[in-house]
């Protein structure tokens, strides 16, 4: 079996009636076409991705397509993760970070083409409580955010409601107190968000570490302490200027392990996928484990 291909039929903010028959038809008419082998599968429920792409690498696949949105994403390229087996990419969630960071288009038959002809590249992962993240994780109000929206229906996502979702939590979320070892720096602050970034980007221009590298070696580490709710709307702006690197009261570093303590549970997100942890979290660079296809 040369190729796996794993269609999410909901991701994405227009997703509707007859979207899974489409995505499926086109890939298995390029396949046929590139005289490629292999299958399309549709996830079902939760999870469902990473299952089909263990499934996949057990099977000898040479790649693993993934259409998808970023929790699609994670999944498959979790399973893949130090198995040598290339990711392809086909984004259609609401931000695609990632595939942005990579130059992946985002028109499918482009990215199909990628998929099939592109080159593969090395890219690294971060490790959250022993989870992979190959974007960017983090803790505090950016976990809120992702999970708030993640309770939104499919069609009533996209950029619109992000931004509304993250406006009204900034003026009602409660900051925490951290203790926070950054490699062999430790400090404690009220941090409104911790963030490790391994690509750019959270995804539609939305970018949180300007000078962050997939395959450095290294995660961005961002501490932003907290402030009055009219000072945090103010400093994002630096989020959509790309300038997250110039606000205020930001520490940044460029890591390779970190552990995050605070008294009770800290919600966190993962490419968006939400997790909880009680007491202490850590989190560590995993250097080129994931083989992605990129544009030639």
């Amino acid at each position: 079996m040369e190729i796996v291909a794993i269609v999410n039929p909901l991701s994405g903010a227009g997703a509707t009636a007859g979207v899974a028959e489409a995505r499926v038809a086109l890939l298995a008419s390029r396949l046929v076409a590139a005289n490629r082998t292999g299958t399309v599968h549709l996830t079902e429920r939760p999870l469902h991705a990473g299952e089909m792409a263990k499934a996949a690498v057990a099977a000898g696949a040479q790649m693993v397509i993934a259409w998808g949105g970023d929790g699609t994403i994670n999944e498959v390229g979790t399973a893949l993760a130090g198995t040598g087996v290339v990711l392809g990419i086909i984004p259609a969630g609401s931000g695609n970070g990632f595939a942005s960071d990579l130059g992946i288009p985002f028109v499918p038959d482009a990215a199909i083409d990628v998929a099939l002809n592109g080159r593969p590249r090395s890219v690294d992962a971060g490790e959250l409580e022993g989870r992979l993240f190959f974007n960017i994780a983090g803790i505090g109000f950016d976990a809120v955010v992702a999970e708030q929206f993640n309770l939104r229906s499919v069609g009533r996502r996209g950029m619109g409601p992000y931004v509304q979702i993250g406006v009204r939590e900034l003026f009602r979320y409660r900051a925490a107190h951290y203790r926070i070892r950054l490699d062999g720096e430790t400090f404690t602050t009220n941090a409104l968000l911790i963030a490790f970034a391994n690509g750019r980007e959270y995804g539609n221009k939305i970018r949180l570490a300007p000078h962050a590298v997939l395959d450095d070696g290294k995660l961005e580490a961002m501490i932003v302490e907290d402030r009055t709710p009219l000072s945090r709307l103010w400093a994002g702006r630096h989020l959509a200027l790309g300038t997250a690197d110039k606000a205020g009261r930001i520490l940044m570093r460029s890591i390779e392990s970190a552990v995050i303590e605070t008294d009770g549970e800290m919600l966190y997100h993962l490419d968006g996928e939400i997790g909880r942890a009680r007491g202490s979290i850590a989190v560590r660079i995993r250097p080129g484990v994931l083989m992605v296809k990129v544009p030639s």
